[in-house]
């Protein structure tokens, strides 16, 4: 059965992709809306766009002229704004890692709900997903939809390389291999605890 999108929060998420498309602020569309733009299934909750910390102040500033509800939240790598109770998170720092133009730049224009948008790269999510992963959350649940409905579209090699210093990472590969989702490469070593 196709998943259906939210057609409260696909409409949120072309409200926000045209007022910074119209105020030329750099961004891309990440999260679960961006796995679904990219033909994987997702869960859509909230809609995700990446942005650069600079550019922060004026997005917030022209979705506020536009009608939405904006938030500072205590955290220090994102801001929310709101469309009645549908939330959008603009991220400038996640997993630790500023989004930079080369972040962005690692992204594709695709059409989101009949508008062009970049949308970031299926192996940055799936990164991204990897190294959200702590001793805190570590919710393997939430990857797996991911890595099997864009396993084709993800650069393995590039995925390992970037996450290589996170256990949980290493674990959740061992797990995609065991689970014949990605096989691990030929003669590499399964190390266990270090």
């Amino acid at each position: 059965m196709p998943h259906r999108v939210d057609e409260g929060l696909a409409g949120t998420l072309k409200w926000v992709a045209a007022t910074l498309k119209a105020a030329d602020i750099p961004f891309a569309l990440g999260g679960s809306f961006a796995v679904y733009a990219h033909g994987g299934h997702s869960s859509d909750h909230d809609v995700d766009f990446l942005i650069r910390e600079q550019d922060k102040e004026q997005a917030l500033a022209e979705l506020a002229k536009v009608g939405f509800r904006v938030e500072q939240p205590p955290e220090d790598w994102l801001v929310k704004v709101y469309d009645e109770d549908r939330m959008v998170d603009l991220i400038y720092r996640p997993v630790e890692s500023p989004v930079t133009d080369e972040t962005l730049a690692d992204s594709s224009r695709i059409s989101v709900e009949a508008i062009y948008m970049p949308v970031i790269s299926a192996s940055r999510l799936m990164v991204h997903k990897l190294l959200s992963y702590s001793q805190h959350y570590c919710d393997f649940a939430t990857g797996l939809p991911i890595a099997r409905s864009l396993r084709e579209q993800i650069d393995w090699a590039r995925v390992r390389r970037e996450t290589a210093k996170s256990p949980y990472a290493e674990a959740f590969l061992i797990l995609l291999d065991r689970l014949d989702v990605v096989p691990l490469p030929d003669g590499e070593e399964i190390k266990v605890g270090g």
